[in-house]
């Protein structure tokens, strides 16, 4: 299980899953910064379906604007804010970005 910390840089993943998705679609394959943890939180994916939901780390997520919506964005360097579990995420590396 992944586990992040506050200022990490991540990507939401592009997966396309059946069923109950508690993640934007418009936000995924995108890239933010986790602005702090949550906590540990039964997951709502799991809990739609009447499964027995293991905890998961639940993270707030911001983006720019600019990142989300790209020249469509009327103010890019406005941020929006989302909370996202963390097996949604992957890291980015310096590396890889």
């Amino acid at each position: 299980m992944n586990s992040f910390s506050p200022h990490e840089h991540v990507r939401v993943k592009t997966d396309i899953p059946p069923g109950h998705v508690r993640t934007p679609y418009y936000l995924r394959g995108k890239s933010g910064v986790v602005e702090r943890t949550l906590g540990p939180f039964a997951n709502p994916e799991d809990l739609a379906y009447g499964i027995a939901a293991q905890p998961g780390q639940l993270l707030r997520v911001r983006f720019d604007m600019a990142e989300v919506w790209g020249d469509a964005a009327e103010n890019p360097t406005d941020i929006l804010e989302a909370e996202i579990y963390a097996h949604w995420l992957e890291r980015i590396t310096d590396d890889a970005t």
